[in-house]
């Protein structure tokens, strides 16, 4: 049986672990940009969260996903931070003697397949600017769908399902989390209102 990510091009994630680490230096704590999931299961420890803004980059619902929200047969989507406009996200601090250990639950998280593209990116906070780590994702990335028709979303919406639920439930979970954090994105209440207005949410 083929790997559902056999046309990904898979790069090994520990050389690009090694130089994140290298980026950060060890002289301070650590931020690291959240913008979808790890806003609502972050899998890591973190000891402050503020929320914050990134520019040029915004957050978009177009990163193919084959085993965590879809399958080979019918893949489906987790959001993903693409070049281009801004987005409002949160920004999460570790502390410099937890780096290593938490650093190590991220990758496993966020690079087990090495897609993204790690980034340190300026953040905007109300406290000043930090320096946060991001998963963004390459337009040239074979993962990138670019944009989906609503009518192509909508399939994907109602039938994608993988190892941690719906295209969906990921959908609404972010919705949810972002409205929580006071966060209202456009793009991502477009999404929620075309679900409810084809009876797949209420």
């Amino acid at each position: 049986m083929s790997s559902p990510y056999a046309d990904l091009h898979l790069r090994d994630p520990e050389p690009m672990l090694e130089e994140a680490m290298r980026a950060w230096g060890g002289d301070g704590d650590l931020w690291v940009f959240g913008y979808a999931s790890l806003i609502w299961r972050p899998e890591f420890e973190s000891v402050e969260a503020r929320p914050a803004v990134v520019h040029g980059w915004h957050r978009a619902l177009q990163m193919r996903s084959r085993v965590n929200r879809g399958s080979p047969e019918c893949p489906g989507l987790v959001f993903a931070l693409v070049s281009g406009g801004s987005c409002r996200g949160m920004v999460y601090r570790i502390e410099r003697a937890e780096v290593p250990e938490q650093m190590e639950r991220l990758w496993r998280r966020e690079m087990p397949t090495g897609v993204y593209d790690p980034k340190w990116l300026s953040c905007r906070t109300t406290q000043g600017r930090v320096n946060a780590l991001a998963f963004t994702l390459s337009r040239s990335s074979p993962a990138h769908t670019g944009a989906i028709p609503d009518a192509q979303m909508l399939e994907i919406l109602r039938c994608a399902t993988g190892r941690y639920g719906s295209t969906l439930d990921y959908l609404l979970e972010t919705a949810n989390s972002l409205r929580g954090c006071g966060i209202r994105d456009t793009d991502v209440e477009r999404l929620v209102c075309l679900a409810r207005r084809h009876a797949l949410t209420s």
